[in-house]
């Protein structure tokens, strides 16, 4: 049972990694195909600035329903794609 619950678990997680791929490369590359590598520093390859950052909160909140903590808005959480999942799977769970 574990091992579906894991596998469940990474299925989702790449769910959300494309879904968040999608959304940056639709809203801030203008082309929702864009490859985005998934560890690759979004303000550092110029795909977020801060105005952007606030806009990824949003459509963070909104999509998974959770609410980001101004103490949360940092690099380790929000600066690549596999961050971002990670920290949307850590907040998803909690809630749970």
């Amino acid at each position: 049972m574990q091992n579906a619950q894991k596998i469940v678990s990474e299925d989702q997680a790449a769910g959300n990694i494309e879904l968040l791929r999608h959304f940056l490369a639709d809203r801030f590359l203008f082309d929702p195909d864009a490859h985005i590598d998934p560890d690759a520093s979004l303000i550092g390859t110029g795909v977020l600035d801060s105005t952007g950052a606030m806009e990824l909160v949003f459509f963070l909140e909104e999509k998974f329903g959770i609410e980001v903590a101004d103490t949360e808005l940092v690099p380790q959480n929000l600066d690549s794609l596999h961050k971002i999942g990670a920290y949307v799977e850590r907040k998803t769970s909690a809630a749970s």
